[in-house]
């Protein structure tokens, strides 16, 4: 691995970017990233890959209008990949709050000290894991996981970033909700958590993949809705009107 490199208070490397948008070729550069915003960058070793899937994106796609409100322009996630990857993950993680770029000959990374070899799990040369701050162009702070065998995955993370940027932030709750198709019940919960401006899920009970048998393994309970918000399990839509108005 080579050595890792804390850039605060320098410049981002001067990169342009080949994009793929919409079927064609859209170079975008550093410049036009960084210049003039305040930009929280995440780096990580590749897409579809287990933690980045499960929990780096994810959890910056959810916090995104958090770190808005925040005074956070725009929020980037690099990795090396190449555009077409970038793209499809994007798309399958549904992360319209993210700029994917797609560091493909791994320039920008190199530049940033952070281009390291995983050539031990046939992945060639790839990004360490890392976040960090930039402000017109020049690193505020930066979070860099330990020089360690492996993939950590202990400082990188959103909510260090936002509790960097505000320790005092406002994270809204998010919720997940199990109904089924024309339940008045269900409804009525879905509308009580938009009022109370809870962030959810929806998952759908039907008689293949998530059935009721789910329903009951998850919940403990045969009707719905079955709302959980964060983690924890409400209850069904009178339930809910309790908890809110609490």
């Amino acid at each position: 691995m080579s050595k890792l490199a804390n850039k605060e208070t320098q410049a981002v490397p001067s990169i342009t970017w080949p994009t793929r948008q919409n079927n064609d070729w859209v170079n975008i550069t550093s410049d036009e990233i960084f210049k003039n915003k305040t930009v929280v960058v995440f780096s990580l070793p590749g897409a579809f890959t287990p933690t980045c899937s499960s929990s780096h994106l994810p959890r910056y796609n959810e916090l995104a209008p958090v770190f808005k409100a925040n005074g956070v322009d725009e929020i980037v996630c690099v990795s090396v990949n190449d555009t077409f990857v970038m793209n499809a993950w994007a798309e399958a993680q549904e992360a319209n709050n993210i700029t994917m770029i797609p560091d493909g000959t791994g320039a920008f990374t190199d530049g940033m000290g952070m281009l390291v070899d995983k050539s031990d799990i046939g992945f060639g040369m790839r990004s360490w894991r890392y976040s960090m701050l930039v402000k017109d162009g020049v690193i505020e702070k930066m979070f860099i996981e330990a020089d360690v065998p492996g993939d950590p995955f202990e400082v990188s993370d959103a909510d260090t970033m936002l509790n960097y940027i505000n320790p005092n932030a406002s994270i809204p709750k998010v919720a997940t909700i199990l109904t089924k198709p024309g339940c008045p019940f269900c409804a009525k919960a879905k509308a009580a958590l938009s009022k109370a401006g809870i962030a959810y899920e929806e998952i759908t009970i039907s008689n293949h993949e998530i059935t009721s048998r789910t329903l009951r393994a998850i919940s403990g309970a045969e009707t719905v809705p079955q709302v959980f918000i964060e983690g924890k399990l409400i209850g069904g839509s009178d339930d809910l009107a309790d908890y809110l108005a609490k």
